[in-house]
């Protein structure tokens, strides 16, 4: 007759073996599992509008290629659409102007160094603060002559006349801006559009 204890003691001798040996292949296949896995290290690149970087890996190493301002030279072109002679009387012209900048150029700076502006664009402002003034005077003096003629309607006449001298003002205001700004080769630089 067996003994129930010797039995008891062989099945868990063998159940104690079997869950060693799936416990040892387990350990062995992950220590063999560690050495031939290679990790590429998380490397955190500070990136922006202007950076650009590459990275190759391989098997026996990695290469970084990291620039912080790229593209170094930046353009910006502008399209002008011109009328030709005073009121557009000689037609209309297109030009196409194409620059080349840098970041830390004019361009962004405020016009030149120290953030001031350059004589061109200085003498522009004054051309067409000029024009502007001496356009809305004479524009106020003309339709002043008008006004005369509409304060004689009843009612709203005096109204109309102070609208006609207001648009005389504005109009002139605008035509003589025009004028000075077209006579000193001034042209609006927010019509301009950056590329990179």
């Amino acid at each position: 007759m067996e003994n129930p204890q010797s039995n008891q003691r062989s099945s868990f001798k063998w159940a104690a073996l079997a869950v060693g040996t799936l416990f040892g292949i387990a350990h062995i296949g992950l220590l063999g599992h560690l050495l031939t896995d290679k990790k590429l290290p998380v490397i955190n690149l500070p990136v922006g509008d202007y950076t650009a970087y590459t990275v190759e890996a391989g098997d026996t190493g990695y290469r970084i290629e990291y620039r912080a301002n790229d593209p170094r030279v930046m353009g910006a072109s502008k399209s002008i659409d011109k009328e030709n002679g005073i009121f557009g009387v000689g037609g209309n012209s297109q030009i196409r102007v194409d620059e080349e900048y840098t970041m830390e150029g004019a361009r962004h700076t405020g016009g030149g160094a120290m953030g001031k502006l350059s004589a061109q664009k200085l003498d522009c402002i004054k051309r067409e603060g000029a024009g502007e003034s001496t356009g809305r005077m004479i524009g106020a003096s003309v339709a002043a002559s008008a006004a005369p003629i509409l304060s004689g309607i009843p009612y709203v006449g005096w109204l109309m006349s102070g609208w006609i001298v207001l648009l005389g003002q504005n109009t002139g205001s605008n035509i003589g801006g025009e004028i000075a700004t077209m006579m000193g080769d001034c042209e609006d630089e927010s019509s301009f559009e950056t590329t990179d």
